[in-house]
């Protein structure tokens, strides 16, 4: 009765299982999983973000298959205030409801059933649903890490075959919190030129760099309670890139044809306004031809709604104080982190670049599900195990940035004694 591409494992795992266990039955949670801004005690202009969407022009139907040229313009203006992109074209920009819906657009685009598409390992487990609903085989290539991780090229090469007919870049990835450097630019343009390969490329932790000069002590907001004793200055992670951003967005690569893709969950901090976009660039001929027939996609759903795309200005704007409070958190978070690894053995961070999450390599006593299920059952903590990101191997625990930092501290604390424990006995 039902098709072969949900045809998916629908049972919990065991992590899930005992996650719902220990829920169910009452105890304190500490949660390192948190991915929800608006639930960490962020302190948001509510009047500006309601006041947005009270508009009376958002009574008129006005169906633009691209989505409102106002909307598209702040979306241009943005990257043009924010990352100096200013060759942006509001004609070359599709307005979506959600990157994930973005990704659907494009992949339909380019992909006939079957087709196959590149994509990083590690990286968050999105793509996997996405190919199946649209038909599209995954081809995976790893990201390698040595002092920082990198794109392994020679296993691009080695992926890459004639059903190929994209490389997807996540910059910066997550979990690694790495970006694509300039020079890796540089090499994925010349050989998706090679191959005739487009780059569709995820930017939706990209304003996240942990180079930015913030004020942790004065600018984490909500109600979180400093993680420094009294008197004592914010500790600054002692990690910064100062090649983080080299490669600037993916919206200014021109070399190629490329979609980049981003939206308000992440940059604003509002995943329920269901705000993406899809930027096109590359070749002249090519980048047109491709915004035609997006835009043939997106009029077909007219997916988006009216109050929202003319509340896309001011949501825009206030970026600026949502990020200033939400780097300064996992700047904070992150240096604390670093000052409890520095008192054990037992466990390193991998390098960091940006966005809202840390890597912790850790001793391969058993698999990263029965790690986290112990860490769940025996000390109330709630971490992702590596394999939900499709690590190469067992010995990795991912961690979110943006937890409270009146929860962040003590919940690292407990991971860290389990992790001594267990080597000790």
């Amino acid at each position: 009765m039902f098709s072969s591409r949900t045809n998916w494992k629908l049972t919990q795992n065991r992590f899930t299982q005992t996650l719902a266990e220990v829920r169910a039955s009452g105890g304190k949670l500490l949660d390192l999983t948190h991915s929800n801004p608006t639930r960490v005690g962020l302190l948001y202009d509510d009047a500006a973000v309601l006041g947005a969407l009270a508009s009376p022009r958002a009574l008129d139907y006005d169906p633009q298959s691209k989505g409102l040229l106002a909307a598209r313009e702040a979306v241009a203006g943005y990257y043009r205030e924010q990352h100096g992109v200013r060759e942006i074209d509001p004609e070359r920009i599709v307005l979506t409801t959600s990157t994930s819906e973005g990704y659907s657009f494009v992949f339909r685009l380019l992909c006939n059933a079957g087709d196959e598409l590149l994509v990083p390992k590690p990286s968050y487990p999105l793509f996997e649903f996405l190919a199946d609903l649209q038909d599209v085989k995954l081809v995976p290539y790893p990201l390698i890490y040595d002092h920082g991780w990198q794109i392994d090229f020679h296993s691009l090469e080695t992926a890459v075959t004639a059903r190929t007919r994209g490389v997807v870049v996540v910059h910066p990835n997550n979990p690694t919190g790495s970006y694509v450097q300039a020079d890796e630019v540089k090499l994925l343009n010349v050989f998706c030129l090679e191959h005739g390969l487009a780059v569709i490329a995820d930017e939706v932790f990209f304003d996240y760099g942990l180079d930015r000069d913030v004020d942790t002590k004065n600018s984490h907001g909500g109600t979180d309670a400093p993680s420094t004793s009294p008197g004592q200055a914010p500790v600054r992670p002692v990690e910064r890139s100062s090649t983080a951003l080299s490669a600037g967005s993916f919206a200014a690569n021109s070399d190629v044809l490329t979609f980049t893709l981003s939206g308000l969950s992440k940059i604003s901090a509002l995943p329920q306004m269901k705000v993406a976009w899809v930027v096109t660039s590359g070749p002249e001929a090519q980048a047109a031809e491709a915004t035609a027939r997006l835009e043939v996609i997106a009029d077909t759903y007219l997916s988006m709604n009216a109050p929202i795309q003319w509340a896309l200005p001011v949501l825009l704007k206030l970026r600026e104080n949502i990020q200033r409070q939400l780097i300064a958190r996992v700047m904070t978070n992150l240096a604390e982190l670093d000052r409890q690894l520095a008192e054990q053995k037992s466990c390193e961070r991998l390098h960091v670049e940006a966005g809202w999450y840390a890597v912790l390599r850790v001793p391969v006593t058993r698999s990263d599900e029965e790690l986290a299920i112990e860490l769940l059952r025996e000390k109330s903590v709630l971490v992702h195990p590596g394999y939900f990101y499709d690590f190469p191997s067992d010995g990795y625990l991912v961690l979110s940035l943006i937890t409270p930092q009146r929860e962040f501290g003590g919940s690292v604390g407990r991971v860290l004694e389990h992790l001594e424990q267990k080597l000790r006995s």
